[in-house]
């Protein structure tokens, strides 16, 4: 069993124990390190080089989503879940764009944080039920209000097939090798994707495919 290696960032002192017990209860899961600031949080992160990060959004000194850009940045192989007290979907979009693959409401760390670090460790989104829920209804709502057929209907079922896959964190070329197609085949079902749905790239993607329950 390989261990996931894990740096939570939290200015609470008290949040961050908590966490730690809550994972290292798990055979398969390390903290390997602590930060009380953003800054902390993007040092931390190029020195120990771990598989996730567990990240607050707001904290001193540098905003968790700034910290969080800058983390993916430097390490791409580092995957970020953000806990945030804020279930918008303009903060969802914000985290999903600083290049967070998870999205958990705080009180529900306790319940949905060790599913999101292994979900988001094997290169797939994860988001709190609550999240999800309110994306569909939003989404709903806004069908309703501009008396417009669902979108997802202008797709075709490979379109649909692609859709998920590129949404739970597949690449192109996973893509092309889960289908058996082409890259040159996959990117073209992506952009007729992007254009039918009026998105403007992955991150609107993923909330698109969360809001249609096509991943949760």
């Amino acid at each position: 069993m390989r261990t996931i290696r894990i740096l939570l960032a939290d200015d609470h002192t008290v949040m961050r124990s908590g966490l730690r017990v809550l994972l290292e209860r798990q055979p398969d899961l390390q903290v390997v390190g602590e930060a009380a600031d953003g800054r902390e949080a993007v040092d931390l992160a190029e020195k120990l080089s771990p598989d996730v990060a567990v990240m607050d959004v707001a904290m001193p000194l540098l905003n968790g989503l700034d910290a969080t850009r800058q983390i993916t940045s430097k390490n791409p192989h580092t995957a970020v879940v953000v806990l945030s007290m804020h279930s918008d979907e303009g903060y969802v979009a914000r985290a999903l764009r600083a290049g967070a693959r998870g999205y958990l409401m705080k009180d529900s760390a306790e319940a949905d944080l060790i599913n999101a670090i292994h979900a988001v460790r094997d290169g797939k989104a994860f988001f709190s039920p609550a999240i999800s829920k309110m994306l569909a209804e939003d989404f709903l709502r806004q069908l309703q209000e501009r008396g417009v057929e669902d979108s997802y209907e202008l797709l075709t079922m490979r379109e649909r097939e692609v859709l998920q896959l590129l949404a739970e964190g597949n690449s192109n070329k996973q893509v092309a090798a889960l289908l058996n197609l082409s890259l040159y085949t996959v990117e073209t079902h992506r952009a007729h994707i992007l254009d039918k749905l009026h998105l403007k790239g992955t991150p609107e993607l993923i909330l698109y495919a969360v809001r249609k329950g096509v991943i949760s």
